[in-house]
């Protein structure tokens, strides 16, 4: 079984990726930039990797 997905996602879509998750007892891990820090998918994910600066381009 799938112990722990990665959401390449932002917002109330990845938020809702992750209650379904949790409740199927999977571990979500959330990807962001520093813009995003403080965001909701960031706080909800089990765990949470920075991946660089804001600019898309620098991340």
């Amino acid at each position: 079984m799938i112990e722990k997905i990665l959401v390449a996602n932002r917002g109330e879509i990845a938020v809702r990726i992750m209650r379904s998750c949790r409740e199927i007892g999977i571990h979500c891990v959330a990807v962001f930039s520093e813009v995003d820090r403080k965001a909701m998918h960031v706080r909800y994910a089990d765990e949470a990797i920075c991946i660089g600066p804001a600019p898309s381009n620098e991340s």
